[in-house]
């Protein structure tokens, strides 16, 4: 039988992971729209799907179970149930209008599992709806390329829409309007899916903003929880108040971050590269503070700080420190490989990660430092700003071992 899926840790030996391959949804992108859909450019979709293959090959070469989203959510899918909350999730009265979105949805709701799946994923146009009688105002005002259904490009990254604390599913609340439809899709894959049905929430998709790039889990019972651009506090808050009351942390630190699009969330800051180990952007080294939660006792919160986060870590690591490994003490070098990712690394056992071949002295120095360095290409994955660790989300990792 498949273990159930459990993660505690960073650097736990990665057993399976969510990735989702590029598709038809990158094909979508135009100088147009790319803004909007969060692209800094137009990706060349085929080495896209090149790097990510290779990506995958690297994780399976070292006995990780590779499960690609598209897979699963057709599997999902076959569920009447998840195929009717998928039809749901694809259509938008607001915007159709109804009668077009009456058109729309009996239409989705007649096609099978994979049809529906990849207009959830990749979108439709209004002129790629089906026909139907009388005339719309809607349709003859909207460009015939204009999207009738978003397409999804950020699934790619799916560390962002749902993250694993302990056995429990945290399903993001995301922030920009242009991903908000990916938590509709991760929430039937964990509702319906074979591997997942079963899986309890640990927090809910419609609460404060909250998306998993953010969630840290440094240590069993350790979350770290960045609040910026794409978090709220009110997320961290109520992540906190929901891991303290199913028993999945003692602490969570909540980590304030520069709000912009080169630190969009924590993991593009530091993330773990061994039990007591991370990689991380060295102006925010001696910046980066924490605000710790503890649970009360009797259902309430207590939070002090904010006191340096190295520290704030090490003590709820129970550790006498945190090494940190610097992309670069060159400041220029440095902030080009923070915005290429550099300092998102996903570690598979403690001391061994993957990166981006091109962020060379972050690796470097990795390296020099024991950690052994995994390197992809990433010259067209890293168009909408993410790095191993936002294109993964793991769903089981072996227990960590002791601090070595």
């Amino acid at each position: 039988m498949t273990a159930p899926p459990r993660v505690d840790s960073e650097v736990g030996p990665l057993r399976a992971v969510l990735l989702h391959r590029p598709g038809n949804e990158l094909k979508r992108l135009t100088p147009r729209n790319n803004d909007k859909l969060l692209f800094d450019s137009i990706p060349w979709v085929s080495r896209a799907q090149q790097e990510h293959d290779a990506f995958a090959d690297v994780l399976r070469g070292r006995g990780v179970e590779v499960l690609l989203l598209a897979d699963v959510l057709r599997t999902a899918l076959e569920d009447q149930r998840a195929h009717a909350a998928g039809v749901h999730a694809a259509v938008d009265d607001r915007r159709l209008g109804n009668d077009l979105a009456d058109s729309l949805r009996s239409h989705l709701t007649s096609v099978d599992a994979p049809t529906l799946a990849e207009v959830l994923m990749a979108g439709m146009t209004f002129e790629e709806l089906p026909s139907a009688e009388g005339a719309s105002l809607v349709r003859m005002m909207h460009h015939p390329r204009d999207f009738a259904v978003d397409p999804l490009p950020n699934l790619l990254f799916t560390r962002d829409s749902s993250a694993w604390i302990g056995d429990r599913v945290a399903i993001s609340s995301l922030t920009m309007p242009a991903r908000r439809r990916e938590t509709a899709l991760l929430d039937l894959i964990y509702a319906y899916h074979p591997r997942f049905r079963h899986a309890a929430r640990a927090y809910g998709a419609h609460s404060a903003p909250i998306e998993g790039g953010d969630v840290m889990l440094l240590a069993p019972g350790v979350v770290a929880i960045g609040v910026g651009e794409r978090t709220t506090p009110a997320g961290a808050e109520s992540l906190a108040r929901s891991v303290f009351a199913d028993g999945l942390a003692h602490t969570v630190l909540a980590v304030p971050i520069e709000q912009s699009r080169a630190t969009m969330h924590l993991d593009t800051v530091c993330t773990m590269v061994d039990v007591d180990a991370v990689v991380m952007y060295p102006l925010a080294r001696d910046s980066l503070t924490a605000f710790t939660l503890k649970p009360t006792g009797d259902g309430g919160v207590k939070v002090a700080g904010p006191t340096p986060f190295l520290e704030a870590a090490a003590e709820a690591m129970e550790i006498d420190r945190l090494r940190v490994i610097d992309t670069g003490l060159d400041p220029v070098t440095a902030e080009r490989e923070q915005w290429d990712d550099g300092n998102n690394t996903l570690a598979l056992a403690p001391g061994v990660v993957v990166g981006y071949e091109r962020n060379a002295e972050t690796n470097e120095r990795l390296t020099a430092a024991g950690i052994e360095v995994l390197p992809i290409a990433g010259s067209e994955l890293g168009s909408g700003r993410g790095g191993p660790r936002c294109m993964s989300c793991p769903v089981r990792r072996d227990p960590p071992p002791k601090r070595r």
